[in-house]
């Protein structure tokens, strides 16, 4: 996803959300997730992912690849190149949750699903949950893979709970994640799966670091901060940065993060009537009862502290590699 936006206020508003659609499940209990995404896109996904498998409120049954049209063809592969660099080099995981080819292209249409081993494990994996004991998917990326699920296996949506990043706001319109497949968008929102979204104008009020913030929060933070800083530095230099001379102030928006706080019940929402989409992404007026549950707020100050603290915690018990690879995640062939 791809975003300007205002630095992050650091405002501390907490709201605990709870039950099948909003926030953390049961206070105590680890919370059975899968994650798509197309990691290798830009460096947000690196973030939520070093989060999600740091975080032990977190029982993580698997990450999926998902395609980009950034990521070098054919993308599904290459994301999980990516994916497995992440995990087993920079994060120096030798065990970790399944790493998950998902697809390479987006759907035909809304109806017709297009098969990887990534599919077939969500349907698979999902099997164990039920209409009150959900597993939630965490959709960062492409809907590719959740929505072939949810067309393959019609009984998919009543066993699980999508979070999504997706769309500007509660209007609709084009968005990074979206246009990588509308099609996928339309069938996940045509069908019964409960869904919440995390829109792209909640992260950037919640979610933007500035250059000075990020360096402040990683540069000396071991070697996953470090790792982390020079990716974030890397595109901030190279997407943000050119043509503004002296000027620093613009942040960068740490975007797929909204999902994972939204589960951790660091969040905010409210709920609306579900629309339908048109193919240029515009929403229509469902035809249904069901809702969608939109995030409007983070409490980022919390999110930030858990996240830095968790990465201290592991480090402090994990030996991992400085080793200077040579390339950047984001741009990995």
């Amino acid at each position: 996803m791809r975003l300007s936006g205002r630095p992050a206020c650091f405002a501390a508003i907490f709201l605990v959300a709870t039950g099948a659609i909003c926030g953390a499940q049961n206070a105590g209990a680890r919370i059975p997730v899968v994650l798509s995404t197309d990691v290798g896109n830009e460096i947000d996904d690196q973030w939520a992912i070093t989060y999600l498998l740091l975080q032990p409120r977190f029982e993580v049954l698997g990450v999926v690849s998902a395609h980009a049209p950034s990521i070098s063809a054919p993308a599904g592969q290459t994301s999980l190149r990516i994916l497995v660099d992440v995990v087993e080099n920079r994060l120096g995981m030798a065990t970790h949750p399944p790493l998950i080819e998902g697809g390479s292209l987006p759907l035909e249409n809304a109806k017709t699903p297009r098969m990887s081993p990534g599919v077939r494990f969500l349907v698979e994996t999902s099997k164990r949950f039920t209409r009150d004991n959900r597993l939630t998917v965490l959709m960062i990326g492409a809907a590719t893979d959740v929505a072939s699920a949810i067309l393959t296996d019609p009984t998919f949506v009543d066993r699980v709970r999508v979070v999504q990043m997706g769309f500007p706001d509660e209007k609709g319109g084009e968005e990074f994640n979206i246009h990588n497949d509308v099609h996928a968008v339309q069938a996940i929102l045509d069908s019964k799966v409960p869904l919440v979204i995390g829109p792209g104008n909640a992260c950037r009020a919640s979610l933007s670091l500035s250059l000075d913030q990020a360096r402040a929060m990683l540069a000396t933070r071991g070697a996953i901060g470090a790792w982390l800083w020079e990716e974030y530095q890397a595109w901030y230099y190279r997407e943000v940065k050119p043509l503004r001379v002296d000027d620093f102030s613009k942040p960068w928006v740490i975007w797929d993060n909204i999902a994972l706080a939204f589960v951790l019940g660091m969040t905010e929402q409210h709920t609306l009537a579900r629309p339908g989409m048109r193919d240029d992404m515009s929403f229509v007026p469902g035809s249904t009862d069901r809702t969608v549950a939109w995030i409007t707020d983070v409490d980022e100050e919390r999110m930030w502290a858990d996240f830095l603290s968790l990465l201290d915690a592991y480090q402090r018990t994990h030996t991992v590699s400085r080793k200077i690879y040579g390339r950047l995640t984001f741009m990995m062939p």
